[in-house]
C-alpha cells in the first residue's frame, strides 16, 4: 500500500491552473522530497491531500484512504507539520503536547515525545512564547508525532533554523522513517534534501517535472559532474571530442572537463596522458541537487524567474 497515491489530481483556480493532472506514489517508509519555486503547486498538494481544499478533478488517497471521503481516519493516522503554524504563547511546550496527547486519546507519555524531538525537560516548562523558531518547530512536530503516525507531512521543516537546526532536525527526521514512518516533506533547504531523501519530486508551474532519486537525476539531466585534473604539462588535445565530454577549460595548470556519462572520466584521463601530460591529482565534483533543481525548474530563457502566482 502506497502512503499517498494521487491520479490526475488537479485544482483550478478561477483561469489559474495550480495543479494539473498529477499523478505521484510515495511508497510506506520512504524519505520522499517534495520540490519546487515558489507558486509551483506544492502547499496546494499538499492541501488536498488534507482535504483543506477540494480537487476540481482526480483522486487522492493517503495509507489507502481517499482524501476527500475519509478525512477524519486519515487524520487520525498521519501527522503534519504545516508551514504557517502558531503555538500558544502562555501555554508550556509540554502542554501542547498533552493537548495533542489527550485530543488523540492514545495515552502516551508526553516526556517520551519531547525526548525524541530533543526539547529538554526545562524548555518544555516554560511558555511557548518564550521559544526561538526552532524549539517551536519541534514543539509542533512533537505534536505531530503523537499516535506515531504511519506518515509525516513536514511542509518547510526547517525554516528558519539555523545550520545546527537544520542538522537536528535532519536526524529527526531519518529516526522516524528507521522506524517505519513515511516522510513527505517540501523544503526549500536543498542540501538537506539531498542529504537524507529516498526519491524527490520536483514540481514546476503546477506540473510534475520528474520523480527521480538523486543519482537517478544526475544520470538523466544535462547539468554534467566535472572532474578536475593536475597535470604537469597542457596537453594538445581536444577532450570534447570523447563521447559524454560536453566541456573541457584550462585554468595554469588546471584542465576542468564536464561530461555527463559515468565512463567518459576514464576515457578523458587516458587522452590526457597519451597526449604526453602526467596526471598528478585528480577532484570530481557531482551535480548537487541545487544544481538539478534549476535545470529541472527553468530554461535558458527565464532562468531565474519564479512563477507570480502563489500556489
Amino acid at each position: 500500500m502506497a502512503a499517498i497515491q494521487t491520479n490526475g489530481l488537479t485544482k483550478q483556480f478561477g483561469e489559474v491552473v495550480a495543479v494539473s493532472n498529477l499523478d505521484l506514489t510515495v511508497e510506506e517508509g520512504e524519505i520522499f522530497g517534495f520540490l519546487g519555486p515558489n507558486g509551483s503547486g506544492k502547499s496546494t498538494t499538499i492541501n488536498m491531500l488534507m482535504d483543506y481544499i477540494r480537487p476540481t478533478t482526480g483522486s487522492a488517497n493517503v495509507l489507502g484512504y481517499d482524501a476527500q471521503e475519509d478525512t477524519q481516519t486519515i487524520h487520525e493516522q498521519i501527522g503534519i507539520l504545516p508551514d504557517a503554524f502558531d503555538l500558544y504563547g502562555r501555554l508550556s511546550g509540554r502542554k501542547h503536547i498533552q493537548f495533542a496527547i489527550d485530543s488523540k486519546k492514545t495515552g502516551e507519555d508526553a516526556d517520551d515525545i519531547l525526548e525524541r524531538v530533543g526539547l529538554s525537560q526545562e524548555d518544555a516548562d516554560r511558555p511557548a512564547g518564550d521559544y526561538s523558531k526552532g524549539m517551536r518547530q519541534r514543539v509542533t512536530l512533537g505534536m505531530a508525532l503523537v499516535g506515531d503516525p504511519d506518515l509525516l507531512i513536514l511542509d518547510e521543516p526547517s525554516s528558519g533554523l539555523d545550520p545546527h537546526g537544520v542538522r537536528e532536525m535532519r536526524e529527526i527526521i531519518r529516526a522516524e522513517a528507521d522506524r517505519g514512518t513515511a516522510v513527505f516533506f517540501s523544503s526549500h533547504i536543498l542540501d538537506q534534501v539531498e542529504a537524507i531523501c529516498d526519491r524527490v519530486a520536483i514540481m514546476n508551474q503546477g506540473e510534475l517535472v520528474t520523480v527521480d532519486t538523486i543519482e537517478g537525476l544526475r544520470e538523466t539531466s544535462d547539468t554534467g559532474s566535472t572532474m578536475e585534473l593536475s597535470v604537469n604539462i597542457i596537453p594538445d588535445v581536444d577532450l570534447t571530442t570523447i563521447a559524454g565530454v560536453t566541456d573541457a577549460t584550462v585554468d595554469g595548470s588546471k584542465i576542468t572537463v564536464t561530461y555527463t556519462e559515468p565512463s567518459a572520466k576514464a576515457k578523458v584521463i587516458n587522452a590526457v596522458e597519451e597526449a604526453g601530460a602526467t596526471v598528478t591529482d585528480i577532484a570530481t565534483k557531482e551535480s548537487s541537487l541545487e544544481d538539478l533543481f534549476t535545470a529541472y525548474t527553468t530554461d535558458s530563457d527565464d532562468r531565474g524567474v519564479e512563477s507570480e502566482v502563489e500556489a
